[in-house]
């Protein structure tokens, strides 16, 4: 093969194939390369690349039966020494073709799905709502214990019952063949199976086909119709899209965002871990702008000023603003005066609106009740209502519907340029289609029946009664928590959730930290393991320093919630009669 060493020391030693030239790439760095080699790396240099000494699939099956100059010991040393931190470090900052050789490297033992091969984005991003807490409840639960999954707001697995109109629709779209049975009148309303066969009738073949790729053409019709409806302004359903839950609306619109590490989201902290989780996974730079939790989670325009202050003197570009409305996890309604300030605040900066409206239908006082962006923006005239970019989500999942499992949502462009809107279109294509089911649950919602409809009755009764049940809970749940040692909860005016401070004591504190966890998981967990009780520490949300909260939803039924407050002030109090001291306790 007349190969020929390369500063060779020590063993002969030649492992992997290296399509790349190293010749010129080794100049100014001999030094780096002696080291190398004095670990017992030869290099064989042969026609200016490197050369397999014997076949491929051999080594991948570690038989190396047929190698001409690696002895045993030295196959041994070789898969130590390209593990060894000393080893790697030695490649950091060498010329393209020495990263590549340490890629290649790797490949003698490592796959692309072990974990220190995959994207590092995806190790980056974290999603407290389904974290270690959840983790925890979950072997808890397979142990026989009873736990209280009040960590995502889940209606239907806290108990409340599906609507019944819309589950009568979806029923017959999924079986047909039940609208030629001569008795269907006798189990389904009439507005139901003409709902349902209008629904049919707008597919190519039933649910189990696919739609547009930006959802079914009349479903839009009528989103729009509903948003129109709302806000006193038509809308257009040809910048309508349904998705999969908000959720994968959210991450199609940041995707599309983010270029790069340089450009930075503006999201209110606390947060829907959603954003963090997604931006990370798209390679951006979350900007935080802390709410006021002594204005009831209020809004200063001063911080968003200064946030962006802050990521510009680091080099990133505020390319959009986020809010969530009524909110994740704070559960507080935004004012039309905060929304103006908030729309002027990105026209200034030239910033695009992502207005996460998923619980517009939960709002549990009359002061301020929900109002949309979008209307707020029109209603503020030109110049910055044709010119302010404004994508706004809603879901199928919250509200009075609850439909978490059935994943319907939509997103609607407000004054996106038609060359970005055909690229938006182009993404959506590559998945399809949305869910066909989640878009005919969507339908219903923004077009449910009527006065006068055989359904409107009772669907009014469902609905009221969800939505005046979830107040009293609001209520029921901010009174309780307020009633605990060291522990203040503003009122949930919106959303699902509740999210008091828990002033742990110093003790508790340092005890967590013995303990190798954030005070705020330490305090949870201890929660979870005495009363079975399953919540999601403030942490996963972004809080500031020094200051603990946990988020739980407000889901659980109504009968059941004075047993459950009545349980976690018991252990709070236990809880804080142990740690607490004359060292006091972390205030706000």
């Amino acid at each position: 093969m007349n190969c020929r060493r390369v500063l060779g020391f020590g063993l002969p030693f030649a492992v992997v194939v290296f399509i790349e030239p190293w010749i010129k790439a080794s100049c100014g760095h001999t030094e780096i390369v002696k080291e190398l080699l004095q670990v017992n790396i030869d290099l064989c240099l042969f026609e200016g690349k490197f050369l397999y000494i014997w076949p491929w699939p051999k080594v991948a099956k570690n038989d190396f039966s047929d190698a001409r100059v690696l002895s045993s010991s030295a196959t041994t040393l070789f898969f130590q020494l390209h593990e060894s931190d000393r080893f790697r470090k030695l490649l950091i900052g060498l010329p393209y073709s020495y990263n590549k050789c340490n890629h290649w490297l790797g490949i003698m033992s490592a796959k692309a799905l072990d974990y220190d091969q995959i994207n590092e984005n995806v190790k980056k991003a974290q999603y407290a709502v389904r974290g270690e807490l959840y983790l925890r409840a979950s072997e808890l639960q397979k142990e026989g214990k009873k736990i209280i999954f009040t960590n995502v707001g889940n209606p239907h697995a806290l108990g409340q019952k599906p609507l019944t109109f819309p589950r009568q629709v979806v029923a017959l779209c999924q079986a047909p063949f039940l609208l030629d049975d001569p008795n269907v009148g006798l189990i389904f309303p009439a507005d139901a199976i003409a709902k349902a066969k209008l629904y049919l009738s707008y597919t190519s073949g039933g649910l189990g086909a696919y739609s547009d790729s930006r959802g079914l053409p009349g479903i839009r019709k009528e989103v729009a119709a509903f948003i129109g409806r709302r806000d006193g302004y038509p809308s257009d359903p040809e910048l309508i899209y349904l998705t999969d839950g908000a959720s994968k609306g959210v991450m199609q619109i940041l995707q599309t965002v983010i270029r790069g590490q340089g450009d930075g989201i503006l999201v209110p902290v606390p947060q829907y871990p959603l954003y963090s989780a997604a931006i990370s996974l798209f390679g951006g730079s979350l900007v935080p702008y802390y709410l006021e939790e002594n204005a009831n989670w209020g809004l200063d325009i001063n911080n968003l000023r200064q946030s962006v202050a802050e990521a510009r003197y680091k080099g990133i570009i505020v390319r959009a603003m986020v809010i969530i409305n009524p909110g994740n996890p704070t559960g507080q309604c935004l004012s039309i005066d905060n929304l103006k300030e908030i729309l002027n605040f990105c026209y200034q900066e030239n910033l695009v609106l992502l207005g996460d409206e998923v619980y517009q239908q939960n709002v549990y006082q009359d002061e301020r009740p929900f109002i949309s962006s979008r209307k707020v923006l029109l209603d503020m005239g030109p110049p910055i209502s044709k010119e302010l970019q404004l994508i706004s989500f809603h879901t199928v999942s919250k509200g009075f519907l609850g439909e978490c499992g059935q994943r319907g949502g939509y997103f609607e462009m407000t004054n996106i340029p038609p060359e970005s809107v055909d690229e938006i279109y182009k993404v959506a294509s590559i998945s399809l289609s949305p869910n066909v089911p989640g878009q005919i649950f969507m339908g219903c919602m923004v077009s449910p029946p009527q006065p006068g409809d055989i359904s409107y009755d009772q669907f009014l009764r469902e609905s009221k009664g969800i939505l005046e049940s979830l107040r009293k809970r609001a209520h029921m749940m901010t009174d309780g928590f307020n009633s605990c040692k060291n522990v203040v909860c503003n009122f949930t005016e919106g959303a699902m959730y509740s999210f008091p401070q828990i002033k742990l004591p110093q003790n508790a504190i340092e005890a967590a930290k013995s303990a190798g966890k954030v005070p705020d998981v330490f305090y949870c967990l201890k929660l979870l393991e005495a009363t079975g009780i399953s919540t999601v520490p403030g942490s996963g949300f972004g809080q500031k320093e020094g200051v603990f909260h946990l988020r739980t939803t407000i889901l659980p039924a109504e009968e059941d919630m004075p047993a459950i407050m009545e349980s976690f002030k018991k252990f709070n109090d236990a809880f804080m009669d142990q740690y607490e001291n004359n060292i006091g306790y972390s205030r706000m």
